[in-house]
């Protein structure tokens, strides 16, 4: 039941959120699935960690592409920093695949918490 309740929310939200309320909140899905990660780091096999970081890769390479797009109405400052902050991001990610470690994680956390709170408004 409880289930089927989160789901019928979960549908709803999406239908009634704005677009920058879903960046932020997909944002916040993507640095808790990491924290999780972090904080679970003895008892983390590897998958988790590499669906966590695969995950937020996703997220960023859809927010990079959308913002830097020519039809965005960003201003160019904002898309050119955005576009690097992405970059930076799946670089970043990289490195943690290649050398893990829960203190690497912080970084893309931050970034993300960040980020969602600036498309809140906080």
């Amino acid at each position: 039941m409880h289930n089927l309740a989160s789901a019928a929310y979960q549908q709803t939200t999406q239908k009634t959120a704005t677009p920058r309320e879903l960046e932020a909140t997909l944002l916040l899905k993507a640095a808790a699935r990491l924290q999780a990660v972090k904080d679970d780091w003895g008892d983390t096999k590897p998958v988790t960690l590499d669906e966590a970081l695969s995950y937020n890769r996703r997220l960023w390479t859809i927010l990079a592409t959308s913002v830097t797009s020519n039809d965005n109405p960003l201003p160019v400052e904002i898309k050119q920093n955005l576009g690097s902050l992405g970059a930076f991001i799946l670089k970043h990610t990289l490195d943690v695949m290649t050398n893990p470690s829960p203190d690497r994680l912080t970084t893309l956390i931050q970034i993300n918490r960040n980020i969602a709170l600036g498309l809140r408004g906080n």
